[in-house]
């Protein structure tokens, strides 16, 4: 017993080397759950100029001593700046940064315990129950010498001088214990402590983590789909370029500012589709679009009947003129006659009796078509190649891209391929054509895809629709992938559009537009062209197989309806957000009932849609006059933004009857608010 009272007196009065295990200690401060951050920092946020960067954290600390914490930021590899993050509550801290223009955008996350913010609450609070402050105010002062010794530069130094010599001024003068404590926790000392104070304890975030800044477009844009070969108005006649141009003012009168065209390329000759997709086509017919490749070229050339490379040229530049922009369709797939297949046939995949592989999804075979394959001797050869066939489009005055079937083309292919181009022009947009497995879409998300489908042209009930749109606002894929709601396609023609007539393509164009950012319609849409091959959500005749002459003004067209509502998302703050949308009562499953409102509520716009095309439906719903801290019987001026009848309501439960055959949506406007009397 004695023995051991020695040795502990020993290490007491004689402290030994302090172990190995005490150079490895975790920080004082913990920066946690920070946001946004995919997969621990694996893949970029995805963010458009001019939002603001929303950036929150949980810090924490033992003790009492407050902590201060900034968010590092930088563009493109410049010098790093800072922001400061304020606390949000239960330790949750927040900050915006406004984004100012596109390009890869990083932040982190620097935090440490503030000895000033720490003195300057606890002297508030001994002030407020008057207890002497002369010792607290000799400790504020030794932290501005501490300050001062250890600034970075020579402003800050003279910074912290001056608030020495400021307090020693007022030592004289009556009063000087409240004039000391006024001088130290002014706005203006707590400003030259927070920029440039010290920063004991000082923990930064374990990543830098990354952030895609795009254009406005990535996020907020109307698609109208277009076959070219099918504008001549002549079902006789192979369209051309210059016929395109022709169709220009009819899309940009509806209100669309992305015209994307099916595959433009040479069409092969080898077992060409016929009509319908039947396995043969007769003399004359034009084939699949997606059968790319012939004798005239593959995915760099232009189909020869469609006109000339400055033809196109010619084509977007009226299209920008007309306040549009080209997409392309980019499907990486060959026709049996395409060029590669005999300068690259390493490239492709050949059966053990020498000839190649179809397309197949089994047991489906698209005889006309065969894929490439990305690895072995395709590899890099391939996706150098297939990668300049994006840049020569590009330099061609194209930046929007759909991708045709992403999701049977490699992962790696495609992060590398993306962040390729969008090196050499970071306004490039690419959407993902991929209706396969959720994980498969948002990872596709992940990797770099700038819009992608969704299952928004199968969600038809309020519980589906509600559901869905919750999960895209608020779930795991809100921080990277953008859905795109095309209502139609050349390739699906939903049931609820074959059954439910024009009161159904109304329905589904102010859904897609009203809650999607991005939306786009297949060209007929707006005719309500729905005819369908029986039992299949495929379009009869369907362009993709033969030219179509369309009249444009037969009488059941719903175009009226598109310019209103894209004038309306061009005009509206509101509309311009995606997340935003809130569901509402209204106690009839028939009818969705949603608002969307900017952020300080500014703007306020409330949709009513009757889910059924056959029949009337009504409802009982809330206005949400609490959204504008008004009481349950408060009375708002509303504007029926559709007809522009304003009126008021009084009271929070109002009725609504929509008919299909008259208008089946309501759009209001809440334009002023005012209590009852």
């Amino acid at each position: 017993m004695t023995s051991g009272k020695v040795a502990i007196a020993k290490l007491v009065d004689e402290p030994a080397l302090a172990p190995e295990s005490l150079a490895r200690l975790p920080e004082r401060v913990v920066i946690a759950n920070v946001s946004p951050e995919l997969d621990g920092g694996r893949y970029p946020v995805k963010a458009t100029a001019g939002d603001d960067l929303a950036v929150s954290c949980d810090l924490l600390t033992d003790g009492h001593d407050r902590v201060r914490a900034v968010v590092r930021h930088r563009i493109d590899g410049g010098a790093w700046s800072e922001a400061p993050l304020e606390l949000v509550g239960n330790d949750r801290w927040s900050a915006s940064i406004r984004l100012l223009k596109t390009g890869r955008f990083q932040f982190t996350i620097e935090a440490w315990r503030d000895p000033f913010v720490t003195w300057s609450e606890d002297a508030r609070a001994r002030a407020a129950a008057n207890q002497d402050m002369t010792v607290e105010l000799q400790v504020a002062r030794l932290l501005a010498e501490r300050a001062a010794d250890d600034a970075k530069t020579e402003k800050d130094r003279s910074g912290f001088l001056g608030v020495i010599a400021a307090f020693d001024a007022a030592a004289g003068e009556g009063g000087e214990v409240a004039s000391r404590l006024a001088l130290m926790q002014s706005d203006a000392t707590h400003r030259l402590f927070a920029l440039a104070g010290p920063r004991p304890h000082a923990v930064t975030y374990q990543r830098v983590l990354d952030v895609r800044i795009e254009r406005r477009a990535a996020a907020f844009s109307a698609w109208y789909e277009l076959t070219p070969r099918s504008q001549s108005g002549d079902a006789a006649r192979h369209g051309t370029f210059a016929d395109v141009i022709g169709r220009l003012p009819y899309v940009r009168d509806m209100g669309f500012d992305v015209l994307y065209l099916t595959p433009i390329h040479p069409i092969g000759t080898t077992n060409r589709k016929g009509r319908n997709n039947s396995l043969r086509a007769e003399p004359g017919e034009p084939g699949s679009p997606y059968a790319i490749g012939s004798a005239e070229g593959g995915h760099d050339a232009i189909h020869p009947d469609l006109g000339s490379m400055e033809d196109f040229r010619t084509l977007v530049a009226a299209a920008h003129a007309h306040g549009l922009e080209i997409a392309l369709d980019f499907a990486i797939q060959c026709s049996l006659d395409h060029p590669w297949i005999k300068e690259h046939p390493d490239w492709f995949d050949w059966r053990p009796d020498g000839s190649i592989r179809y397309a197949e999804n089994p047991p489906k075979r698209y005889e006309d078509i065969v894929n490439v394959h990305f690895y072995g001797d395709a590899f890099p050869g391939l996706w150098i190649a297939l990668r300049d066939v994006v840049l020569f489009w590009v330099a061609q005055g194209v930046k929007i891209f759909r991708v045709d079937n992403p999701h049977t083309k490699p992962f790696p292919f495609w992060e590398w391929l993306i962040r390729e181009v969008q090196d050499a022009d970071p306004d490039v947009i690419f959407l993902s054509e991929a209706f396969t497995r959720p994980k498969i879409m948002l990872h596709l998300a992940k990797i770099g895809f700038t819009q992608s489908y969704s299952y928004f042209t199968w969600r038809n009930t309020k519980q589906e629709l509600t559901d869905y749109l919750t999960e895209l606002m608020h779930g795991p894929g809100r921080h990277c992938m953008r859905p795109n709601f095309f209502v139609n396609t050349p390739d699906i023609n939903p049931y609820y559009l074959q059954t439910g007539g024009r009161p159904a393509h109304r329905v589904r164009l102010v859904l897609a537009a009203t809650l999607g950012g991005n939306y786009g319609v297949n060209s007929g849409f707006e005719l309500c062209e729905a005819t369908a091959l029986p039992g299949k959500e495929e379009y009869a005749d369907s362009e993709k197989y033969e030219i179509k002459a369309w009249d444009w003004d037969r009488a059941d067209h719903i175009r009226d309806d598109i310019r209103f509502i894209n004038g309306l998302r061009r005009t509206s703050l509101a509309l311009q957000q995606f997340d935003n949308a809130v569901f509402y009562n209204a106690w009839n499953d028939n009818i969705l009932y949603y608002g969307k409102a900017t952020a300080d509520k500014g703007e306020f716009l409330l949709f009513a849609v009757n889910l059924d095309p056959h029949h009337a439906q009504e409802a009982d719903f809330e206005v949400p006059l609490w959204e504008l801290g008004l009481p349950d019987h408060a009375s708002i001026e509303v504007e029926d933004v559709a007809s522009g009848n304003r009126f008021t309501w009084t009271g929070k439960v109002q009725h609504m009857r929509l008919d299909p055959y008259e208008r089946p949506y309501v759009i209001w406007r809440l334009l002023a608010a005012r209590r009852a009397a």
